[in-house]
């Protein structure tokens, strides 16, 4: 399974603003800490505003912050949220082409295999990425003050 940059780049915002608690963040300074594009983390903060994840303040002194608590956050489902498309393999697509569809084992084992990625997932939270005892770690690899 592979997820795309979009929801690797969900997840590493989400981690930096979950870092200092409530004090706002800007999407250059993610973008520094990280060593990423800017324009990519743009969309990507438009859409976490948007589904709710995060909350942001306008004006010469604003940022953005988290808008739920890192427990709250549930990883399985944000990479739900994050990810187009989930379908591994051509016949689970709308434009499946494939002939031999309707015989073939291989769509029903790479479903199973898709739940049992998303179930793990789902028993993650922001809060066990960052978990206290790397906080330190984190704060220093990020560069956050």
């Amino acid at each position: 399974m592979h997820i795309t940059r979009y929801t690797d780049y969900s997840l590493r915002v989400l981690i930096y603003l979950a870092m200092p608690g409530d004090q706002l963040a800007t999407i250059q300074e993610i973008a520094d800490s990280y060593d990423i594009s800017k324009n990519h983390l743009m969309k990507v903060v438009h859409q976490l505003n948007k589904k709710g994840y995060i909350e942001t303040v306008r004006g010469k002194k604003g940022g953005m912050r988290l808008r739920m608590a890192p427990s709250d956050i549930n990883v399985g489902i944000l990479v739900r949220e994050t990810e187009q498309d989930l379908s591994i393999v051509e016949c689970f697509s709308s434009k499946n082409t494939c002939r031999i569809t309707p015989v073939c084992g291989l769509k029903s084992m790479f479903g199973e295999a898709l739940n049992a990625f998303l179930e793990a997932l789902d028993k993650y939270t922001l809060a066990d990425i960052i978990q206290e005892q790397h906080r330190p770690q984190l704060l220093r690899l990020l560069q956050i003050a």
